[in-house]
């Protein structure tokens, strides 16, 4: 096996798949990245980590056509610290892979391809067309609330809903709740009902893989696992065998007092109020009233901040407590200028939103101050 390629153009691929590969694995093999180079130019790079599968290919000047696994960090970190538009050749000889780069030479150890594990790809399934930027703005809107390590492990995930034409996708850590949803249309808008949960690393990796792009991308949903298709790239991830909670009975009902704000305004008000939070709570207190929101944290050395906000409301008098890094988050995940803010009492959630727009809906839970 021997190619030659630009520095540039063997680094994209490798940035794709790296992400996969575990820093402590429990096979030497998944160290590894599985590198085929194929007679009609094409060279792919396989990472695995068992559950997660990612194939880059790429276009480079094949001599001759083989297949060799390779430590995934270490040909990455050699890529990398190249001079740029340098010229390299990687050359199988032996058992050892020969990378070149004008005075530059590297030996890197292989492994036996045939230890190289690769995911079973499950037959069946249908497939959802999706412009590329919308899929991530699917997935970047809701992705924090996603829980880290939760014993209730259907919460280390997001939830993809297909249900009467619409792409629903959910994530929650118990505290909070995020949803963000599209109209299909056309043939996806035929689509059968159904649930995938996808677990968080795969989530992560598909924020990290998406370029935002207008040209479409084909999501394979199947029973046991999702997979994504890009011209240079190919992901597969297993699902969560898990049942996700009834995210919509946690949508509050009857929350009809509106706090309509300036989205910078309330996020710049937060990150000032929270430098005198409690560190360990992170509390922040609203305090409404007509066409005034007040902003208020304290903390454990009697330290105080108060943010008055001029907001378009008319409830009467209301004060709740929140996380004020929930709150923060949320916000973050928010397009709009102004953003509504939709309450009941003190001791329910309170659900924010653009306004005017109900395709992203995000829930916070109050808290105790």
């Amino acid at each position: 096996m021997r190619f030659q390629i630009q520095r540039e153009t063997l680094l994209k691929p490798l940035q794709a798949v790296i992400g996969v590969v575990e820093k402590r694995q429990t096979l030497p093999v998944l160290a590894n990245l599985l590198l085929v180079a194929r007679d009609d130019g094409t060279v792919s790079f396989t990472g695995t980590d068992l559950q997660i599968e990612l194939v880059a290919k790429v276009q480079a000047s094949v001599d001759s056509a083989g297949e060799v696994t390779v430590p995934a960090r270490k040909l990455f970190d050699i890529c990398r610290t190249l001079p740029e538009g340098a010229a390299i050749t990687v050359e199988l000889q032996g058992e050892r892979v020969v990378v070149k780069a004008g005075r530059s030479r590297f030996q890197l150890a292989t492994l036996p391809v045939n230890e190289f594990p690769t995911l079973e790809v499950k037959e069946g399934g249908e497939t959802l067309m999706l412009p590329e930027h919308l899929l991530l703005g699917l997935i970047d809107r809701v992705a924090f609330a996603m829980a880290v390590q939760d014993v209730r492990f259907y919460l280390n995930g997001m939830l993809f809903d297909v249900r009467e034409g619409t792409l629903r996708t959910v994530a929650t850590d118990g505290h909070r709740l995020a949803l963000c949803q599209v109209t299909l249309e056309g043939a996806a808008a035929e689509l059968s009902d159904r649930q995938l949960l996808l677990p968080r690393k795969a989530v992560l990796e598909l924020q990290r893989l998406l370029e935002g792009e207008e040209t479409p991308v084909s999501l394979v949903l199947g029973r046991n696992q999702v997979r994504l298709e890009r011209d240079d790239v190919v992901f597969t991830s297993n699902l969560i065998d898990g049942r996700f909670p009834d995210y919509q009975a946690v949508v509050p009902i009857g929350a009809d007092q509106t706090v309509r704000v300036e989205r910078d305004a309330l996020r710049d008000a937060l990150t000032r109020a929270a430098i005198l939070s409690n560190e360990k709570y992170r509390g922040v207190r609203f305090e409404v009233a007509p066409n005034q929101l007040r902003v208020m944290t304290h903390n454990a050395e009697q330290e105080e901040a108060v943010e008055d906000l001029a907001v378009q409301t008319q409830v009467q008098k209301l004060e709740i407590s929140f996380n004020v890094v929930y709150v923060q988050e949320a916000l973050a995940a928010l397009r709009g200028n102004e953003v509504e803010i939709c309450l009941r009492d003190g001791n329910s959630s309170c659900l924010i939103r653009d306004a005017g727009d109900d395709s992203a809906k995000h829930v916070v839970m109050p808290m105790r101050m």
